[in-house]
């Protein structure tokens, strides 16, 4: 069964804009990526300042060579967009102020029956 991995992001109310723009100019930066399965930016509706990235692989090794290459290449500005895919030469500030990775096996799961 699959591993999903929960980047769980603390973002001050005045970069949420920032980040999902960020997300947003990344787009088919993981699509394409050995083993990846699912991508989701969960914006927070009440009661918290944390985003939560969800991503589901094929496999821990599938995640962790993504890991060790296009991400690592993207966010040292190595890779498609450059760093949060601003233009200019310097890096921006994150928008995030802090960032927890959850690991999870996948034991079960469901989808919608078909008509």
């Amino acid at each position: 069964m699959s591993i999903v991995k929960i980047n769980a992001l603390t973002v001050p109310a005045e970069q949420r804009e920032v980040l999902e723009r960020r997300f947003a100019s990344r787009a088919g930066a993981v699509e394409g990526s050995d083993g990846f399965e699912w991508f989701e930016l969960l914006r927070p509706a009440e009661g918290t300042d944390q985003y939560l990235v969800y991503t589901r692989w094929r496999s821990e090794e599938d995640f962790q060579a993504w890991m060790e290459g296009p991400m690592k290449a993207a966010h040292q500005g190595g890779g498609a967009g450059g760093a949060g895919g601003e233009g200019g030469g310097e890096r921006p500030k994150p928008a995030a102020s802090a960032s927890t990775v959850w690991s999870f096996e996948v034991v079960q799961q469901a989808a919608p029956k078909k008509a």
